[in-house]
């Protein structure tokens, strides 16, 4: 049995001695480093750009600027391509602008034979500026007079509203209370270890090839074709060990630079990579939200109407923006799913850093104002906090009020109960208010918290998975789904082997991602690899387990019906212990015999038609100094 133990990551050993290769592990003959010219101004026009300096200076391949690159705009956000119009990501990026959107925007770029002389050629490049007012807070950005950081828009991405479980209206006429609040949240940054880097070059066969450092090999491949107009089959994305991405890496911001500027100067391989600064600046960051929430509620603690007004600032280019504050929305609904849940959403384009997916996808903003608010109505009628959420959190048999399905599996209660139990809560709730006089105060809380398994069903959830028996019994698993440091691969080897009846170690997975050789999958993202992926996987090794036996009961003249694999043998069903011959026997003779067999393999593509919420709360017990504020 592999799933339910303990066992060593397969990546740990390399890991942990310094053998993993990350992308800039990776160089070749001949390679260049790119560079980035960023905008100093945070909202303006380039009136004029002087880069012959530059060109000049002896090393440098190339300079480019607007003027060089394709003018056919793509996105960058990492989603599934959409067949439907109302879910299509939003094309408003250019390789390189004239338009400055943001402090750091992108306006030209420096190839040159080392990473010294790309900056130097850098510094030689002469900017002429026309700045214009930058737009951050709401009130600018939707101004009357507020100029269009993309023409055409009114500085709106997208609005979406929605009302789900009955009339907004009439509930509020029969709730006894209404209580509102304002909150807010601000831009956060990812900070994973390894920065953004990408390399590219032309193969023999005049194919680009890209090496990233991305969580979604496939999607983008696509991207990248989209971005230079060509053929998807002649871009092939690589991706080594992932030094993490939290969702950062879930847009696509190199590669389709690297792809035009190793096509652009004759296949050499360029290196473009961002350090600190530059990621900080020119990835992507946490939406900041601005959220107004009402909850109705009746004398008993019933909560029956939560309705939202929440903003998302998805900074200067839409990215995830159009997706993230409405996703958030329908997914922390899960959390109070027997009311009536109402929301109105917008996302806006502002001067700053634009923003994208990042660590449950807007869920942690939209959560903080929903559980601030409900604290403050479980306050207003004077219920317990912990009592007030056993009462209206959610629980097996609700429904979803915009899906309409049923929440199979949730253990929210028992987890609270739980957490109220390990905390202490009824002793210290009941005790500390006596002793809150002297300079330190202590305070108890809670909050509850939803999220889903996928992006199902406001996207389509593909995952495959092949699996090739060896020679010795052991088998080889190709997915296109991308290990980024949370234990995929490792969980994926346990499925298989548990699902053949193999040893764990029998178990080899192929985690470099290479869209030429893995399987189409989406990548990591939403929470789906596990629950999503991990389908493609059980269903493949349940395929090459069928197989398998087909070929032993070949080999032996049993039915295959009455055997099965464990332990890596071929055993009879009803007396496992009894083995008829190895896996690896079964393997030589497809591989060998001259008159039957050939390679066992199986292949197997998913679709998920379900989204599996996952329930949790956390407690905090928390001392404050109140004269020195810590």
């Amino acid at each position: 049995m592999a799933v339910g133990k303990a066992v060593q990551r397969i990546d740990g050993i390399a890991k942990v001695t310094g053998k993993a290769r990350y992308t800039d592990d990776f160089t070749m003959p001949g390679m260049r480093v790119a560079k980035y010219l960023r905008s100093t101004i945070a909202h303006g026009r380039v009136l004029t750009i002087d880069t012959s300096k530059a060109r000049a200076l002896p090393g440098v391949d190339g300079v480019f600027t607007y003027q060089d690159i394709p003018k056919k705009k793509f996105a960058t956000a990492g989603h599934p391509f959409s067949m439907d119009p109302g879910h299509v990501d939003v094309a408003d990026r250019l390789l390189l602008t004239d338009y400055v959107r943001y402090m750091g925007d992108e306006i030209a770029i420096v190839v040159a034979d080392n990473d010294l002389t790309a900056s130097k050629a850098l510094s030689l490049i002469d900017v002429e500026y026309e700045s214009f007012q930058p737009l951050v807070n709401r009130e600018d950005i939707l101004g009357d007079d507020a100029p269009e950081i993309h023409k055409g828009t009114g500085n709106v991405v997208k609005t979406h509203s929605f009302v789900a479980g009955g009339n907004l209206e009439e509930v509020k006429e029969e709730c006894d209370h209404l209580i509102e609040g304002r909150y807010k949240t601000q831009i956060m940054q990812h900070c994973h270890l390894e920065n953004h880097t990408a390399y590219a070059y032309m193969d023999d066969h005049q194919r680009i090839v890209i090496v990233s450092s991305t969580q979604i090999p496939h999607i983008a491949r696509r991207i990248v074709a989209e971005a230079l107009d060509m053929d998807a089959g002649l871009v092939r994305v690589v991706k080594p060990f992932i030094g993490g991405g939290f969702g950062n890496k879930q847009d696509v911001i190199l590669e389709p630079m690297v792809a035009f500027l190793t096509k652009n100067l004759d296949g050499i391989p360029v290196r473009l990579k961002l350090d600190r600064e530059g990621g900080m600046i020119g990835t992507r960051v946490r939406h900041p939200f601005d959220v107004k929430v009402q909850v109705g509620l009746d004398k008993d603690g019933t909560i029956k109407l939560i309705n939202f007004d929440a903003l998302s600032n998805t900074g200067a280019y839409a990215s995830h923006g159009h997706s993230i504050v409405s996703a958030a929305a329908a997914k922390t609904h899960y959390m109070y799913p027997r009311t009536v849940y109402s929301c109105n959403a917008k996302t806006i384009y502002g001067n700053i850093p634009s923003g994208g997916a990042m660590r449950a996808y807007g869920s942690p903003q939209m959560t903080f104002a929903i559980e601030a608010i409900m604290e403050e109505a479980a306050r207003l009628i004077g219920m317990d906090s912990v009592e007030f959420r056993l009462k209206n959190g959610a629980r097996p048999g609700d429904k979803s009020q915009i899906t309409k399905k049923p929440i199979m599996t949730c253990g929210l209660l028992d987890t609270i109960r739980k957490g109220r139990e390990l905390i202490d809560w009824k002793r210290k709730r009941k005790e500390w208010p006596k002793v809150q006089t002297g300079q330190l105060r202590r305070g108890l809380g809670i909050a509850i918290f939803s999220y889903g398994s996928g992006t199902y069903p406001v996207c389509v959830e593909p995952a495959s998975a092949r699996l090739i028996l060896n020679q010795d019994g052991s088998v080889h698993l190709q997915i296109g789904a991308t290990e980024i440091g949370q234990g995929s691969d490792t969980a994926f080897a346990q499925m298989t082997a548990e699902t053949v009846g193999i040893s764990f170690d029998k178990v080899h997975v192929v985690s470099a991602q290479d869209t030429d050789v893995t399987p189409f999958d989406t990548g990591a993202y939403a929470s789906r690899q596990t629950y999503v992926t991990g389908q493609a996987v059980m269903r493949t090794a349940e395929q090459l387990k069928t197989r398998i036996l087909d070929y032993a009961g070949i080999i032996t003249g049993l039915d295959a019906e009455l055997i099965t694999i464990a332990d890596d043998n071929i055993v009879i069903a009803e007396t496992p212990e009894i083995a008829v011959m190895s896996v690896r026997d079964v393997a030589v003779d497809a591989y060998y015999d001259k008159n039957r067999g050939g390679q066992i393999t199986a292949e197997v593509s998913y679709k998920t038609r379900n989204n599996a919420h996952v329930f949790g709360c956390t407690f905090v017990d928390l001392s404050v100094d109140i004269p020195l504020c810590r």
